[in-house]
């Protein structure tokens, strides 16, 4: 049962997390079947179902944030979560379309805790995958209603070109030192503001909110989204590889101008022309030499800085939430949410 009962308290964060999951599970898995087997094996495999070798994993791997802010979003202007089950389903594949690819065009050797799909199967095998998740979202819009589905297609259609010009930028970034606050605001709306934005934009539309609902909805969606990435990047910075999944400093290693970087680069400090310094000279950086620019992010006041920031945006989109007077409970797990994925340690 899919249903929220308004009257209800809210639920803990983790038992919404874990009601998207089982209310997508069937649908994502009937999705994923129908990819030809070799495909389907590389999909199955990053989605966590089973290891490399074909046998079942002991459970999927994702948080199910995106498919859990397209449910509540449909509780939230009244509607009934299960008729939206088929936009979060198309939002999951579409956010495991980008990983698969990010991996790729980033070389991260680990998501999740295992060995990334192009490391298993090789670049050809996980780009295919993605592309044949990206195939299935429009599918699976397409399949869910004659008249919203041909809405939530061209919304979801947008999206994603906003995200992919948002990776573009991502990679461009990385042979400049100029970048400004600004120049990567832009980018974090379009890579990950973009997919959240949509994620509640779908849930609303398929719940019947008018335009106006669905607007306000975006915008909640895409300030958490671009709170979420500065978190992220934080993490990609500062956080504990055994919690985050990933390898230590791999941003860093690889020249990204994240949103702490971008903040030290253009804070004129000292440590911030000494960053400079190590990311213009473009070789690879020893473990000294990470640990030093780490010591400079953090003298140079971004790590506060991208704090500060974090915390205006989550504030600005619980106003845009709380504009569209939502359910009660609807809007709490919402808010519960959002505070969680933007002072998280993973």
């Amino acid at each position: 049962m899919v249903a929220v009962e308004e009257t209800a308290a809210a639920r803990p964060v983790g038992e919404v997390l874990e009601w998207s999951r089982s209310a997508i599970d069937a649908s994502m898995r009937s999705a994923v079947h129908e990819l030809p087997p070799p495909i389907r094996h590389v999909a199955g495999y990053h989605l966590g179902w089973w290891k490399a070798d074909g046998t079942e994993a002991e459970a999927a791997q994702g948080k199910f944030i995106r498919p859990a802010l397209a449910l509540l979003a449909s509780a939230a202007v009244g509607g009934q979560p299960i008729e939206a089950v088929p936009a979060a389903v198309a939002i999951e594949l579409v956010h495991n379309f980008s990983l698969l690819h990010d991996d790729v065009m980033d070389h991260d050797p680990t998501r999740r805790h295992q060995p990334t799909a192009w490391t298993e199967f090789g670049t050809s095998a996980a780009i295919l995958a993605g592309d044949a998740l990206l195939t299935l979202a429009t599918k699976v819009l397409a399949t869910s209603s004659a008249t919203t589905g041909a809405a939530a297609i061209r919304m979801l259609g947008d999206a994603v070109l906003q995200m992919i010009h948002g990776q573009n930028s991502d990679l461009e970034f990385e042979y400049r030192t100029d970048v400004s606050l600004s120049d990567c605001t832009t980018m974090i709306e379009g890579k990950t503001g973009a997919g959240l934005g949509v994620a509640c934009a779908l849930g609303a539309l398929y719940g019947g909110a008018d335009h106006h609902t669905v607007v306000r909805l975006r915008s909640f969606g895409t300030k958490l989204g671009v709170a979420y990435q500065i978190v992220d990047d934080m993490l990609g910075v500062w956080g504990d590889p055994a919690t985050t999944g990933k390898p230590a400093h791999s941003d860093l290693r690889s020249y990204k101008n994240s949103m702490p970087v971008a903040a030290a680069l253009s804070s004129s400090t000292p440590a911030g022309v000494e960053l400079l310094e190590l990311y213009e000279r473009r070789t690879r950086l020893s473990d000294m030499e990470l640990l030093r620019a780490v010591a400079l992010i953090e003298d140079s006041g971004a790590k506060a800085s991208c704090e500060r920031q974090a915390d205006l945006l989550l504030s600005g989109a619980l106003a845009d939430l709380r504009s569209i007077a939502p359910q009660p409970r609807a809007h709490n797990e919402l808010a519960d949410l959002a505070r969680f994925i933007t002072h998280r340690d993973c």
